[in-house]
């Protein structure tokens, strides 16, 4: 009953009804994908998947037409990121706010051409918008400041739009946080408490699931480029479905951690 009651909550409220929308989204093309391709018994049954899949899609793109406000002000929040310490996460993430501002544009006036609610070539506006949103994935990979998730596709810590797939600084800050765990301990100085040391190993898993997460949708982002590029266009809908599946679970249980950490140190 509890667990029942926490999805409930969850489908209250906007963030986590994409979450669960995007998984079931990805789930239903992985399993029609491969009852398509591998069972011609089932390829009946597998289209239908596909077509579930798709509607899902669409309606994340139509819920995303009301983002554009909340990633504005965080954008505008974030400034020049003068909080940020490291010059390369500060450089990085003013890059990657740039990126997803662009992007909603580009996606409503995609979505506006196949609506036909504006004449003009709708493949050019998904593929600009679609370059844009791998563009931030790769900044993701590389280093990104510690807020919020990405179109078709986590992890959420402001009033940012649930899309953003921004995630804590990533590959970057992986490196600096192991480095510094096995970095021998200068002289005079006195190692780091065992409580410290835990919170940056956990830090380091988070890091690393987020590392994974942009990576799996990264692989989807290429594929969804004209061809020619990279892999682009190559991926069977089940893989498309497999690495979204994979980006979703590990968002969602990035999001749930979290929600229990926040929990666990509220008085």
């Amino acid at each position: 009953m509890a667990s029942l009651s926490g999805l409930a909550s969850a489908l209250e409220s906007y963030r986590g009804r994409d979450r669960l929308i995007r998984v079931l989204g990805y789930c239903c093309q992985l399993v029609g994908g491969v009852l398509v391709e591998q069972c011609p018994a089932r390829s009946e049954v597998g289209t239908r998947l596909l077509v579930v899949s798709t509607q899902l899609s669409h309606c994340r793109t139509i819920l995303r037409l009301f983002d554009d406000l909340a990633m504005f002000v965080y954008t505008k929040q974030y400034g020049l990121g003068a909080q940020e310490e490291d010059a390369f996460v500060r450089c990085v993430s003013v890059l990657g706010n740039l990126a997803d501002q662009l992007y909603y544009p580009c996606e409503h006036v995609a979505w506006a051409a196949d609506a036909r609610v504006l004449h003009v070539d709708s493949s050019r506006w998904w593929t600009l918008s679609t370059t844009l949103w791998a563009l931030s994935l790769l900044l993701g990979v590389a280093s990104l400041p510690d807020y919020w998730q990405h179109p078709h596709g986590a992890f959420v810590t402001t009033d940012a739009p649930p899309w953003i797939h921004h995630h804590p600084k990533s590959l970057w800050m992986l490196l600096k946080l192991r480095q510094r765990l096995r970095s021998p301990t200068a002289p005079f100085t006195s190692p780091l408490p065992r409580g410290k040391r835990r919170a940056m190993e956990a830090q380091m898993q988070s890091e690393a699931l987020s590392l994974l997460s942009n990576l799996a949708d990264l692989a989807n982002a290429v594929h969804w480029l004209p061809r020619g590029v990279l892999w682009a266009g190559r991926f069977p809908p089940w893989l498309v479905g497999l690495m979204g599946t994979i980006s979703s679970i590990l968002s969602m249980y990035q999001a749930a951690r979290a929600g229990g950490q926040a929990e666990a140190t509220t008085p």
